[in-house]
């Protein structure tokens, strides 16, 4: 990987549209991802979810369009996670799912645009301190991290880092910032991949006693299958504006 992904910041943009009654366009862009959503439905349940790649890691990420229309009937809900009661997380693309759960929480709340964008300082360990999150341009979150873990502010800094703070915010915080956590949270995990080789690797199962299972091309029935969609990385710590620039979300 090539010296400016090795400093600057990690950047994510996900973007959530009503582009007419009954229909939420969403989109999710970051160094290693880019995928849109199209979520349809009735007012109160789910119609249909459309999935779309446009710039993904591994061979095998634009099937996970597939699992996604599981979806289809489940009753819109607030809540970004409310996805994950309705079918399998781990059978899906981490992204995909994240985005359709955005959009299912957008078509609840019933209004017509929202942008999140989040900054994530490159560094390792204790060097990677600031986190930011902007909704809809307003500064709505910033986290002082320590290590693998929320230093700062209260009450982030009693959630647990691995292993429950998507529950903590889901169970603990109004829906709003509940929903603003999940995404800055997720943008630190995917974030500490920047400065990493990781079109070093070829195969997904080479990651396997790491990563089985954890999303759709992690699966035992599809990680064998799985190479490396390579030189697809981008770098936007200086140009944060050209996140989704041109897409349809």
């Amino acid at each position: 990987m090539s010296e400016p992904f090795r400093g600057g910041s990690y950047r994510r943009r996900i973007r959530l549209i009503v582009t007419e009654p009954g229909v939420v366009e969403g989109g999710l862009e970051d160094d290693f991802h880019h995928f849109e959503v199209t979520l349809h439905h009735d007012g109160e349940r789910v119609l249909d979810v459309d999935a779309r790649s446009l710039r993904w890691p591994w061979s095998t990420c634009p099937a996970a369009a597939g699992p996604l229309r599981a979806l289809a009937g489940m009753e819109l809900s607030p809540r970004c996670l409310a996805v994950g009661e309705h079918t399998n997380p781990k059978a899906n693309c981490t992204h995909l799912f994240d985005l359709a759960g955005l959009a299912v929480a957008h078509a609840a709340r019933g209004g017509e645009r929202r942008q999140y964008d989040a900054e994530v300082p490159s560094g390792r360990g204790d060097d990677r301190a600031a986190v930011r999150l902007w909704r809809d341009g307003e500064l709505v979150l910033a986290w002082t991290l320590s290590g693998r873990a929320i230093g700062s502010p209260p009450p982030y800094d009693a959630a647990p880092w691995k292993g429950g703070f998507f529950r903590w915010a889901d169970t603990t915080l109004a829906v709003e910032e509940a929903e603003a956590a999940i995404v800055l949270r997720r943008a630190c995990e995917i974030g500490m991949g920047r400065g990493m080789d990781l079109d070093g690797v070829d195969r997904a199962d080479e990651l396997a006693e790491l990563m089985q299972g954890v999303c759709y091309t992690m699966q035992p029935v599809v990680i064998g299958t799985a190479r490396r969609n390579k030189g697809t990385i981008r770098d936007f710590s200086s140009s944060p504006d050209a996140l989704l620039e041109g897409s349809g979300s």
